[in-house]
């Protein structure tokens, strides 16, 4: 407690405090976690072994689920080997500079994840509006492009914030962070500063991606679903229903987690920081499972290489 109310100057090391309110059973709240997790990984990594393994799988549909899935194995490790470690052995603290390094990795997956979730939909949307000029349109060449472009536009993007809180801020309030990770907002809400620039240059990077990718994604499925339904043969309503519950679950646990650590400040610390911790490992753990159930010919690649 004493730790918590001392103005520190330029700290070294921060303190994660895992899920506040729920101390006492944070040893079993990591059990569903850690299995999680596990699924996330395994699923992830067999997803991108059977894209890579089958030829007829070469294609930009499955390459940008090969992105994917390299996205979310990036996006779990960096967030739950730490804080499994701070549920199950009481290793709450990080080094200061970790802890940007943390954060910049977790901001920027996320949003190369909705770079990717929008690259996708404008693949489908091609081919099912404009199925004679896909393959010329979504070339290797240009998918390979798509994904430089998508990370690097956040990796741009993120950056500053790094940079806004290094150079910024030099007095903290407390050491101790209320979250399970290390969060921008959760992080800039430490400081004995003015943190007003930092806050809205985090809405100006959560807008331009997930604001400009969300619009384009949501234009897309309109008209993919016009398009269908005008379709005698409607075999690609599966496919998109698929793509549908991952742009979903990733959006409306994004923008829950985003608008409450604004907004928020009547909801219980226990269940915002519980949600945005699902927010980060739900999309992880779902992908591998709804596409490989959803998606004909990686569940026939996957029971031949079984």
């Amino acid at each position: 407690m004493l730790r918590s109310n001392i103005t520190v100057f330029m700290p070294s090391v921060l303190t994660l405090i895992s899920i506040p309110g729920l101390e006492s059973v944070q040893c079993w709240i990591g059990i569903p976690f850690c299995a999680m997790y596990l699924i996330a990984m395994i699923g992830n990594a067999l997803l991108l072994l059977i894209i890579r393994s089958e030829r007829s799988l070469h294609q930009p549909m499955y390459i940008f689920l090969a992105m994917l899935g390299a996205t979310d194995i990036v996006l779990a490790a960096s967030i739950m080997p730490k804080m499994l470690g701070v549920f199950w052995f009481h290793l709450p603290d990080i080094d200061f500079d970790c802890c940007l390094f943390q954060m910049w990795l977790i901001h920027t997956f996320q949003g190369v994840e909705s770079g990717i979730l929008l690259a996708m939909a404008l693949d489908r949307y091609v081919a099912i509006c404009y199925p004679l000029r896909h393959a010329t349109i979504f070339t290797t060449q240009l998918v390979t492009q798509r994904g430089a472009i998508v990370t690097l536009r956040v990796a741009i993007l993120v950056a500053p914030c790094l940079v806004l809180i290094k150079c910024r801020f030099q007095f903290y309030h407390t050491t101790v962070i209320s979250h399970s990770y290390c969060e921008h907002m959760a992080i800039v809400k430490l400081a004995a500063e003015n943190i007003r620039v930092n806050k809205i240059y985090g809405l100006f990077v959560a807008f331009t991606v997930a604001g400009f990718d969300l619009t384009l994604i949501t234009l897309s499925y309109i008209q993919i679903f016009i398009t269908v339904f005008n379709l005698p043969q409607k075999g690609q309503i599966n496919t998109c229903i698929a793509y549908i519950c991952v742009f979903l679950q990733f959006y409306l646990l994004a923008f829950f987690s985003f608008f409450t650590h604004r907004f928020g400040s009547h909801i219980l610390p226990w269940i915002h920081i519980l949600f945005s911790s699902f927010y980060l490992l739900v999309p992880p753990f779902l992908n591998p499972l709804i596409y490989g159930i959803k998606t004909d010919p990686i569940l026939i690649s996957m029971v031949k290489m079984c």
